[in-house]
Order: structure tokens, then sequence, then C-alpha cells
């Protein structure tokens, strides 16, 4: 069959996303780009924000206008969340909740073989509501060819333990539990052998990766840094970067393994507010000046490192010297990049009792505020970097105009001429000049 993978949402759903691609694959089935030439569409939603999970409805909405034809199967965390509600979406033939994702290639296939047999020859039904629809809405290019050249996604965990307040992931995704750390290292020495260049590990929360194995009568724990370590130690993967690492759990052991050049001088922490009283409501085990020291410890171990973060603005009772207290923390940090969030209530969570809330003017206001100084920051960090030499990891030339596209180890998004085909390259480059979301370069 023919099938089409759209994600939303975290790199966690991308992974899944890729890991998918690679499994329909194996069985001879042919990943298409284009939506309306698939026979099965898989979507992994998302439900982090209400916009997300609009976006997540919308989107199914949008697919099936697009193609009347095609089985679409639902999974990720709006569809587990929401599964009757998704189930009722058009042309839905399979929800696949987040307990049962690594079964969807196996599950869309069998669904696929009954639903021939249950159209028979005379070919597919047009369900009634998409009939009349022959020009189908423009839709986002997905292009897993290239994505399946240059980096990949490899997830080492999944689920959470904690309980912030707001958060829904908990409830979407189950407790934390993590991959067995034999199974990652085959994934990666395969994807190594297959031309990847850079490897990016993920999960809700990657610090959280805990494995106890049997060595000789007694258990021994690993952790992320041991995972790191025999990532680096033990495959010729080029590049290795990591995803959101708690900052209660960045210590001076795994800082120390960037000194080999391959660990990419990365760090996603999640901050969520400059305010300490809004932490706290938040239930995040953290003030700010404990997130401010674990980013300084981080700079002092690995220079020209980049921190990226995610803030949210508009908690429940967020007074307005709280915000004052997170725009400043926030402008005082450097961040390399910051993804601002409106504060959104998700059923089921504690915060969306929380007495308080702040009005959706008030939350639009602040989010604008917050992202100008995001903007600012991340212009700064990469002036900072200017007139140094990096390694890039070149993906794209997307006009075919010989304007290639790439990323340093650190995350700048660099942009440089040449008509040599670059794609899934790291080449030394010199950043020279700055430009809208990142930095021009020279190839040295």
């Amino acid at each position: 069959m023919k099938v089409y993978l759209q994600t939303l949402g975290c790199k966690l759903n991308e992974s899944e996303l890729e890991a998918w691609a690679r499994d329909f694959a194996a069985r001879g089935d042919e990943i298409v780009t284009d939506p309306r030439a698939a026979d099965t569409i898989v979507l992994n939603t998302c439900t982090v924000t209400a916009q997300a999970a609009r976006k997540s409805r919308n989107l199914t909405r949008q697919l099936a206008r697009g193609n009347a034809n095609a089985q679409i199967v639902l999974t990720g965390c709006y569809a587990t969340m929401s599964q009757e509600q998704a189930t009722a979406l058009p042309n839905v033939a399979l929800v696949v909740p987040n307990a049962d994702k690594e079964q969807l290639v196996r599950l869309a296939g069998a669904r696929w073989r009954d639903r021939e047999f249950e159209m028979g020859a005379n070919g597919c039904r047009v369900p009634e509501a998409a009939s009349g629809e022959l020009t189908p809405p423009p839709l986002p290019d997905v292009d897993l060819g290239d994505a399946l050249r240059t980096r990949a996604f490899v997830k080492i965990e999944d689920g959470c333990n904690m309980s912030c307040t707001y958060c829904i992931i908990p409830l979407a995704r189950g407790r934390a539990r993590s991959r067995p750390q034999q199974e990652i290292l085959d994934q990666v020495r395969a994807l190594v052998a297959s031309g990847y260049q850079e490897v990016i590990l993920t999960g809700v929360q990657i610090s959280d990766y805990r494995l106890e194995e049997r060595e000789a009568g007694r258990g021994r724990l690993r952790g992320l840094c041991d995972l790191v370590a025999a990532i680096l130690g033990e495959t010729k993967l080029p590049r290795l970067r990591l995803t959101s690492i708690a900052p209660w759990d960045l210590d001076e052991e795994l800082l120390d393994l960037f000194s080999d050049p391959r660990l990419c001088r990365h760090l996603h922490l999640s901050l969520q507010s400059g305010s300490s009283t809004v932490l706290r409501r938040m239930r995040r085990p953290y003030t700010a000046k404990q997130f401010a020291d674990a980013v300084t410890l981080a700079r002092q171990k690995i220079p020209d490192v980049a921190i990226t973060t995610d803030v949210i603005v508009g908690f429940p009772g967020e007074a307005d010297v709280e915000f004052q207290e997170s725009i400043e923390f926030v402008e005082r940090m450097n961040f390399a990049r910051v993804h601002v969030f409106p504060y959104s209530a998700r059923e089921g969570t504690l915060a969306a009792k929380l007495p308080l809330p702040v009005a959706d003017l008030i939350k639009d206001a602040r989010g604008k505020a917050m992202q100008k100084v995001a903007t600012a920051s991340q212009e700064r960090f990469a002036r900072l970097n200017l007139n140094k030499a990096f390694d890039v990891l070149y993906e794209e030339d997307p006009n075919g105009a010989g304007s290639w596209l790439g990323y340093t180890d650190n995350y700048i998004r660099v942009t440089t001429r040449s008509e040599r085909n670059l794609c899934n390259r790291i080449l030394p480059t010199r950043l020279i000049e700055l430009v809208p979301e990142g930095a021009r370069g020279e190839l040295i």
C-alpha cells in the first residue's frame, strides 16, 4: 500500500514517524510525499495545548477532504486523550492510542487488508461528506527522503513520572519507561550504516532514561550518561544530539562527555517560568536561581554551548510582577532559542482548576512581549558566534538554486552558497553575517 505520514507536535512524535516510515518500507509498502497519492494516511497527533488539539482535528479533516479514498490512521496524544472524538472524524478507519504505537504498522496493514476485502473489486467508497471536493487544499510538504538521509530521531524513553500541574503528557503517555541500551546501540549502528550523519536522542524527558541490567547476579542502574558514553564509545556516529533534559538532572558527569566533539554542544533545558513563585505553583522542582546555576555550570563546561528552553506565559495567578520577573530572567539568560507558549488549560490537570485565570488579552500581550525578548536573544547568540568556524551538517537546497541550509552542532541555522551537492555532508564553515533565523556562512 502507499502510505503518507504526517506529524504534529514534539520531536518524540517525529522520531516515531521516522520509525514507522522505516517499518512500512521494510514491509514493502511505499512511502509517498503527497497525501493525495496515499492509500493510508497516518497522522501522529498532539494535545499539549488546546491549539494543538484543534490543529490535530483540522488537519485530519483537511487530509480527508484532500483524499476521500484513503483510510486515515490517527495516533498520538490527541487520539489517546479524545478517542471517541478522534474516531468520529471523517475517513478515520483506525485510532491507535499511545500504548499501542509499537503495533501501529501491523495494525494499519491489517486494517488495509480488511478494507480491501470489504470493498471488493469495485474500488474505494467515497464518503458522502467528501463528495464534491475535487481540489484539495494545500498541505505542508513532508519530504522523508532528505530527512531519512541526514538526521534521525531515536526514541530512548517514553512517558513521564513528573506531576507538573499544567502538563497533560503523563496522562497521555503514561509513566516513564526506557528502551534497552543494546537495542538503542543496534539502531544507531544501523542508521550509521545507512548513511545518517546525526542522531538525536529523544523522549518525553531523556534524562529520565533509567535501565536496570543484571550483571553477575546484581542489578546495575544505567542512566542517560551511560547510554551517551556507550554510543560515543561503541559506534562510529559522526554527530550525536540530545533533546530535552530536566534542569535538575544536569550534572558534571554528563557535561564532561561534551569533551567529545561528536556530542553536539546543545542543551534544551525547559524553564517554563522565570518566576520562582510561579514555578512552585507549576510544581517544578527548582527555583529560578537553581536553573540559572545549572546554565552557568553548562557554559563553564562547554564553550559556545547553545541553551534552548520553553517558557509559558499567563499561567493561572501570574501577577504582573511575576511576569516581569520571568521576562527579565529570560533576557538575562541569553538563551539561543526560546519557545514561547501561552498557558492552555488541559482537562484532567491540576492547573485547570486553579483560581485567578489570566485573561486571553493579557496572555496574548505577554506572549508577544516574551517573543520579542526571545527573538532578540536568538539573534544575540548567533551574533556572538560570527567570525567563528563550525562544522555544519548541510541538509537541503530547498529551491534548487545552490543555497544550502544546515545546522552547526550548537544549533545555529546556516545558509551558504555552493554549486556542489552538499546534502548530508558535514563541512567546516565560517559564520560571516546574520540573516533571519540564523547566519550566512562561507565554506572553508
